[in-house]
């Protein structure tokens, strides 16, 4: 069995349906999980506490205010959606830091694609090439053939750079671990 990276972490996860949080629970069962259901008590969770990865939902809880307080802690956060899922809100998930954007669908297969990501990302890998890697073809399903064309400036920037895009470069000066060597 491969290395878990899930197994002893502290995850905070927020959605405002109970079902979805349950779910949640029952898939990260060697996590420590913490939930929140809406947007004030996540806000405090995230100041009070220190968490190894960060799901948020988008819709009903304002996921993506809560994405710039995970990443402003530096916590790797994965936003987890069903009805925020377009084209328009992957790319704000990017440029706002998150490490990935994972369909509500995928929830099946949750600890399976966090414990890949994870894994990614504490080599230092980019987590992004991963989820398209894995998901790319949802998208293109989800989101038509050439989804990519209506904005592809971002796209091929965001292809050449996977790493370092605005999200990364936020990311990188909450890093304890870079910032104390004075990078």
């Amino acid at each position: 069995m491969a290395e878990s990276y899930l197994k002893g972490k502290h995850i905070l996860a927020v959605d405002d349906e109970e079902d979805i949080l349950e779910t949640i629970e029952d898939i990260l069962d060697e996590s420590l999980l913490d939930t929140a259901r809406d947007y004030e008590t996540a806000s405090q969770k995230i100041q009070m506490q220190r968490y190894d990865l960060a799901i948020l939902d988008i819709m009903g809880v304002n996921g993506l205010k809560l994405l710039e307080e995970t990443v402003q802690q530096g916590i790797p956060t994965v936003m987890l959606t069903a009805h925020a899922m377009n084209p328009e809100t992957l790319m704000e998930s990017i440029r706002k830091g998150a490490i990935s954007y994972l369909p509500k669908e995928t929830l099946v297969d949750l600890d399976e694609l966090l414990n890949a990501l994870l894994g990614a990302h504490d080599r230092g890998e980019p987590t992004w090439k991963l989820l398209f890697e894995k998901l790319g073809n949802y998208f293109d399903e989800r989101f038509g053939p050439e989804w990519k064309a209506k904005d592809q400036e971002f796209w091929s920037e965001f292809s050449r750079t996977y790493q370092i895009g605005k999200g990364i470069q936020q990311r990188l000066l909450h890093d304890e671990r870079i910032r104390g060597r004075g990078i």
